[in-house]
């Protein structure tokens, strides 16, 4: 307590060795630091960790654990996540073509703000780009396409790691009701970086 002798009647409050045990006991059992500790570790989702933030994921409804894509496959390069182009991916075999993947602190943290987002969003673009940008405010710019036909298109002008991956291509990300979605990942090249050649 903060003012334990606060809590000590008048008529004891003068004795030494009583003052003395009920101070020592109050330092014993003091919650203050666990109180702090309890707010830094569990309450607050933006400094959580561990067992704190597996709270906060069964709170919004997802899970550490994810599929990670192992193995990149032949497609189109602007295609889906692990599309690789001529010459770099293999053909699809029908395998098993992700593995389970336990997030980070900081990965699963990004990926329960990205549920937040979606259960609290108020369905305009303009407020998915913004949930696109602070989710991925370090990783590049991205934003949503509106294709006018029912659907829409998430570009991410950056290379996604495969943790991004996983979070994108979860089904996480909040979209309109009844829009289909697609996703491009162009990362950016700047104009001016010399490649050994004319730049065309």
């Amino acid at each position: 307590m903060l003012n334990v002798e606060a809590t000590i009647q008048a008529q004891f409050a003068n004795s030494p060795s009583l003052g003395t045990i009920i101070e020592g006991f109050n330092q014993a059992i003091d919650p203050s630091a666990l109180i702090d500790d309890w707010y830094e570790n569990v309450w607050n989702p933006q400094t959580a960790t561990g067992w704190g933030l597996d709270v906060w994921g069964r709170i919004v409804g997802v899970s550490r654990i994810l599929q990670v894509s192992t193995t990149d496959y032949f497609g189109f390069s602007q295609g889906v996540p692990g599309a690789q182009t001529f010459g770099s991916g293999v053909f699809y075999n029908g395998g098993a073509v992700t593995s389970n993947y336990i997030l980070s602190d900081d990965a699963f943290r990004r990926l329960i703000f990205a549920k937040a987002a979606a259960n609290i969003w108020d369905g305009t673009i303009p407020s998915l780009n913004a949930i696109l940008m602070s989710l991925f405010a370090d990783r590049g710019l991205c934003y949503v396409s509106d294709n006018e036909n029912m659907t829409m298109t998430f570009v991410f002008e950056f290379s996604p790691s495969p943790v991004d991956v996983s979070i994108i291509a979860s089904g996480i990300l909040p979209r309109p009701s009844g829009v289909g979605t697609t996703y491009i990942f162009t990362p950016y090249i700047d104009k001016n970086t010399d490649f050994g050649g004319d730049i065309l």
